[in-house]
């Protein structure tokens, strides 16, 4: 990824922000017939025209309108009786590259459902999925059909969405299921969220903080008010990815400040060792700042992480940040824990797998409709969505009932990624967080 400077990223996130509000409306999403396609022509059902359809979704320079998903073409309205009928024409060999071993569970009710057609599920890392998907669409060696993986910073977006290593797939009857903000850059399969938990013991009134610059609060001593325990956010793009969402929505974060104290926040960071043009007065840079100055604990391991606030008192207090689904301690260890919710701004991002379909893949039909199954299929009956419906796991259908998790998504103050300004920021953000955390 090419660093921007942030003075650019700025003037972009306006100019999208306003393009947004006039070009993301629903319905069939397409840029101009004159765009440049990243894309290669997606072929309809058997019997139909073929049609040239540019995939490549963003910033359309020639008409200046932002345009995502959901996106539309002849196979979002094919169900899943027509999928079927044409893959039984096509390789009947169905291939997903999965970054989740539960995707393998699928194999064997799919084929059942679909005889004829023989499922293949490779388990591999978040890098293998698509390192191997870019050095197969490179050398015209297509092997894989589906591809499952996360996008947290952008980079699967732009740098293989975009460029045409994978395309979209939006089948219309479910995506109607979907809040839209959800489906602005790739069709879900589920979304995740991490928290930052408390000890419900030391706090049985509830949890005690409501906004994000309380986590790093001092007492009138100068005293750290909490003992925080992470992962080194540096090494985890979902997390740093967080504290980048604060830069891009600095108003927001200066707005929590004065509700949370009840006057303005007071800027003390020094821009000026960066290379790189940092903004002045931004509350998101000032809050990674203090955040980096704050004393924290690093442990790579989510179960220790939560048990460091389970071990703790009201006297010492501790929070911790984790992933949600660490909340499964309380019943299976009896850890006094608990999740901190709709804090100011807002909590967290949705981290969202996402399925998309190989570009050039050998069975285009059969792709489509493995993904419809896996993500419920029409009803959301199909079962496909059962092996990753957990606690911490929330399926985005409307009308899948979720019988696993303490609370609903809607619940609990989290928000749709904003990965194209994510993007120009991620490296950037990434130096600033480790040369002050060395300092």
């Amino acid at each position: 990824m090419k660093k921007k400077l942030f003075a650019l990223l700025m003037a972009l996130v306006m100019v999208l922000s306003l393009a947004a509000c006039g070009g993301d409306k629903g319905g069939d999403s397409q840029q101009s017939g004159d765009s440049q396609s990243s894309g290669d022509t997606q072929q309809p059902a058997e019997g139909g025209d073929a049609a040239t359809t540019d995939l490549k979704l963003g910033y359309d320079l020639e008409t200046g309108i932002s345009v995502y998903g959901p996106y539309y073409d002849e196979w979002s309205d094919m169900t899943d009786e027509q999928l079927y009928e044409q893959a039984k024409t096509e390789d009947p060999t169905i291939t997903v590259y999965a970054t989740s071993s539960k995707m393998m569970k699928a194999e064997e009710p799919f084929e059942e459902m679909y005889p004829g057609l023989d499922l293949v599920v490779a388990d591999l890392d978040s890098d293998e999925v698509l390192s191997k998907a870019k050095i197969e669409n490179e050398t015209n060696n297509i092997t894989a059909d589906v591809l499952q993986t996360k996008d947290v910073n952008g980079e699967v977006f732009h740098e293989y969405y975009d460029n045409g290593v994978i395309e979209p797939f939006y089948p219309r009857d479910i995506c109607s299921h979907i809040a839209e903000e959800n489906l602005k850059y790739s069709y879900p399969l589920y979304s995740s969220q991490s928290f930052w938990y408390y000890n419900t013991e030391a706090f049985p009134d509830g949890q005690p903080i409501n906004s994000w610059w309380e986590i790093i609060e001092k007492d009138d001593a100068g005293n750290q008010k909490f003992a925080l325990y992470t992962k080194e956010i540096g090494q985890e793009t979902a997390y740093l990815s967080l504290f980048a969402s604060f830069i891009i929505n600095a108003d927001e974060m200066a707005q929590s400040y004065k509700d949370t104290y009840g006057k303005d926040l007071e800027y003390t960071y020094d821009a000026s060792s960066f290379a790189f043009e940092v903004p002045e007065n931004n509350a998101g840079v000032e809050y990674l700042w203090r955040f980096t100055q704050a004393k924290m604990t690093f442990i790579g391991d989510g179960d220790e992480l939560v048990l460091a606030v389970h071990n703790s008192t009201k006297d010492q207090p501790a929070l911790a940040l984790a992933s949600a689904g660490k909340i499964e301690n309380r019943e299976e260890s009896g850890y006094n824990i608990d999740w901190c919710i709709n804090l100011s701004p807002y909590t967290a991002l949705l981290n969202t797998e996402s399925m998309f379909v190989v570009s050039n893949c050998n069975s285009p039909a059969g792709a489509r409709l493995f993904i419809r199954y896996i993500t419920g299929g029409a009803d959301g009956e199909s079962g496909g969505l059962k092996p990753f419906t957990k606690v911490g796991n929330w399926p985005l259908r409307d009308d899948f009932v979720d019988e696993k998790n303490p609370a609903k998504l809607s619940e609990l103050g989290a928000r749709a990624n904003d990965l194209v300004s994510i993007y120009d920021i991620y490296p950037d953000v990434q130096d600033m967080w480790m040369y002050w955390l060395n300092q």
